[in-house]
């Protein structure tokens, strides 16, 4: 098992559980074999949201949503869920979030059949 310095383990869960009302399944199951995969999670996630950082919560917590959808983690879906319940954020924000990731994603399944559509036009010659 991997140990690191700064705040235990638990500590870090309950802040999670704290910030979002729960803590993922597979988090909690991560620490429980190898707690050092807490700590690089948190650092991962001090990196890609830092302290004073550009963008505000609400804008984090949305974002981190539309990522979730489109990249199908229910896990992060639940968690975000979660800290949207937290954060009070507006159902319309919400939904304006859903209908941009499910636009992105009817955008990619386009784009991903670009070489369907030459084989259709070329056989259209």
């Amino acid at each position: 098992m991997t140990k690191s310095s700064g705040p235990s383990a638990q500590d870090l869960l309950e802040a999670m559980r704290a910030g979002m009302g729960r803590v993922p399944a597979a988090i909690e199951k991560s620490t429980a074999v190898d707690e050092g995969l807490i700590h690089e999670h948190m650092r991962s996630r001090m990196y890609a949201m830092p302290a004073g950082g550009a963008l505000d919560e609400e804008t984090r917590t949305l974002i981190y949503l539309a990522a979730a959808l489109a990249g199908s983690s229910p896990a992060c879906v639940r968690a975000m869920a979660d800290k949207i319940g937290q954060q009070g954020i507006p159902a319309a924000k919400v939904l304006e979030t859903i209908h941009i990731a499910r636009f992105a994603m009817a955008t990619k399944m386009i784009g991903d059949a670009e070489p369907v559509f030459d084989a259709l036009i070329g056989s259209q010659k």
